[in-house]
């Protein structure tokens, strides 16, 4: 079968959550051909081999399975087939697991709109609000909030400034924003209010958090999903961060028999943390195997041969002579306490196979226990000689967060693995300009044959080509894309640019005048002129080392609000650590005025003239 997307999987099928490596396994053990199909018998057989499942409720699933044409069932059919098992599964785990088969305890809550509800997990709040408490103590500026009640919902009023979430992203993140740009104080105006938010809701996104029709005045009402929801993307996007090979070269150890370092790293970190827990459980021989945070953590086999893996001496596996599964969990944490890792999980975390807080917790004691042996020298070296470049990677890292930030779906981890199939590109092709595509000349996901992704990625190419947007692509094809080659960088800065200045263009007084990036430097250098107070002056181009202070950015956000940057924080950005913090300032300032910013301060110190343009092109948007 064709290599597979598992963020669009993921998507189409959350409940399977990360069972997905393990189930494309099984799945490909029988399609040998690679056709991504298989007889209704392997299925049996698949379905089977997964012990997840009694016999009856397996016929029944494949009982309403659909063939092509050859008779036999798609890939899709199948995993659609195993997610409703699982579901079923799960909802009745979930009225087991508690005496008198209770349900966790869950807050019903109103939404935005008539007629609609949303469901908050009170668990998942608790340790949400546990963590936030943990990580605040010691903030000099919210840290007299802290400990917030974690069962109550004082924590949605005491996120309504953005202080607390601000806090919470440089916490996962360090130094995403700089918290000079942030208006502190007991109470702000809704002024000052909104200006936080919006560092938060900017920041979240220059961070990975999918926050589409989230805004600031979303965090002021203190909207209770939608801020739990944020607060859990923050949490999650910190403790996964660290799961990086560049900060764990010892990760080298995990890839398997014939598998490519470009293989592996392709992997979302979730799926690297079951690598690493299964390669810590294969060691003392643990009976099972790890496929997902959920139902194989409930009975907690695996996590007592995990903390027992790790710390040999401290974690005993005398909880499996415990046969209530409450009791036995109790007993895991214990466990995990005696290493200071106890962080997210209760017991009724445990036996009702909460995915989140597992994840969490999981991650939580990668983070303090890797437990890898340190590579030698000769292997560091060969691993840095196959890693990405800074360069192709901090851009790739900007392009993708963009087009996540256009709603695109699924998420885009990595833009050489996660647009292979052409569909992202096309939603993105759609969104520049709308009505673009043809959908019904598409594949649709999930595109496991090569032939149809080639197909899907031509159409790419042609429209990249159509006069609409009159793209560079020369030497490039549809199966350069499918393939992940590094062409595929140079077609999503194209798509970046025309978008910036589709956008530009639309909002100009001069609508429908085409833009180039000569206007862009004449405004900012116009705008540089406005204002009172500027430290520099007016620039030749993204090329001019001027850029480089970060002192250009600044003066151009003060032409455009003119108050606004504090030159007292400014310095003349004459060495590099005095470049980055005027960097830094730059970049929270243009986010607290509203602006969508994906570079990072490198990227001004050593002027990625890309990057930069966007940069520009963001704060001309708000002048518009």
């Amino acid at each position: 079968m064709a290599s597979v997307n598992y963020r669009e999987l993921g998507a189409k099928y959350p409940q399977l959550n990360t069972e997905l490596d393990h189930l494309i396994q099984q799945f490909n053990a029988f399609d040998l051909e690679g056709e991504g199909a298989i007889d209704q018998s392997e299925v049996m057989t698949v379905a089977r081999g997964l012990k997840q499942f009694p016999m009856d409720k397996i016929q029944g699933a494949l009982q309403s399975l659909r063939k092509n044409d050859e008779g036999k069932v798609p890939f899709d059919e199948y995993l659609g087939a195993i997610a409703k098992l699982k579901e079923a599964k799960l909802a009745a785990t979930a009225a087991a697991a508690t005496p008198g088969g209770t349900p966790q305890k869950k807050i019903i809550i109103k939404g935005t709109t008539q007629n609609t509800t949303h469901t908050i997990n009170e668990d998942e709040q608790a340790q949400f609000v546990n963590h936030i408490n943990a990580a605040l103590a010691r903030d000099p500026h919210v840290g007299d909030r802290v400990p917030i009640d974690p069962h109550g919902m004082a924590v949605f009023d005491e996120c309504r400034d953005g202080l607390v979430l601000a806090k919470l992203i440089n916490h996962a993140v360090p130094d995403t924003i700089d918290e000079r740009a942030l208006n502190v104080g007991k109470r702000l105006n809704p002024f000052k209010m909104t200006e936080n938010g919006n560092v938060v809701i900017n920041s979240a996104k220059a961070i990975g958090c999918s926050v589409v029709n989230v805004g600031a005045q979303d965090l002021i009402d203190g909207v209770e999903y939608l801020i739990l929801g944020l607060i859990w993307q923050i949490i999650k996007i910190g403790l996964l961060s660290r799961i990086d090979i560049k900060l764990h070269p010892e990760l080298y150890r995990l890839l398997e028999d014939g598998e490519s370092l470009e293989s592996f790293l392709a992997l979302p970190a979730d799926q690297i943390l079951l690598r690493w827990a299964n390669y810590h459980l294969k060691k003392v021989q643990c009976p099972v195997e790890l496929t997902n945070f959920s139902t194989d953590i409930r009975d907690s086999v695996v996590y007592t041969y995990l903390l027992h893996a790790l710390h040999p001496g401290t974690c005993s596996k005398a909880p499996l002579h415990i046969g209530d599964l409450h009791e036995r969990a109790e007993a895991v944490i214990g466990n995990a306490a005696r290493i200071g890792a106890a962080a997210f999980v209760t017991p009724k975390a445990i036996v009702e196979a909460n995915p989140k807080l597992n994840l969490a917790f999981v991650a939580n004691l990668f983070n303090m226990y890797p437990g890898l042996e340190k590579l030698s020298e000769s292997e560091l070296a060969s691993l840095d000689d196959a890693l990405f470049s800074s360069e192709g990677d901090r851009e790739s890292r900007a392009f993708a967060l963009w087009m996540n930030s256009l709603g695109v779906d699924p998420f885009v981890n990595n833009i050489f693995q996660d647009l292979r199939d052409g569909l992202v590109l096309l939603q993105v092709m759609d969104t520049v300009s709308p009505g673009i595509v043809d959908w019904r000349k598409i594949n649709k996901a999930p595109v496991t044959s090569k032939f149809k992704r080639v197909e899907n990625c031509n159409a790419v190419i042609v429209l990249g080509k159509s006069p609409a947007f009159r793209f560079t692509l020369v030497g490039i094809q549809g199966l350069d894309l499918v393939d992940g080659s590094r062409l595929t960088l140079g077609l999503v800065w194209q798509l970046m640019r025309a978008h910036m200045l589709a956008t530009l263009r639309a909002a100009s007084k001069s609508a429908g005048r085409d833009l180039s990036e000569d206007d862009l430097i004449k405004w900012a250098n116009a705008t540089v002129a406005k204002g009172v107070g500027a430290r520099g002056g007016s620039i030749g181009g993204f090329k001019d080392p001027a850029v480089r202070s970060g002192v250009f950015f600044i003066d151009v956000i003060n032409g455009l609000r003119p108050g606004t940057v504090d030159y007292a924080l400014v310095t003349d950005g004459h060495s590099d650590d005095d470049a980055r913090l005027n960097a830094k300032y730059a970049i929270s300032m243009a986010r607290k005025l509203g602006a969508t910013i994906f570079v990072l301060p490198e990227d001004i110190m050593e002027g990625r003239q890309r990057l930069l343009l966007t940069f520009i092109g963001s704060l001309m948007a708000l002048d518009n």
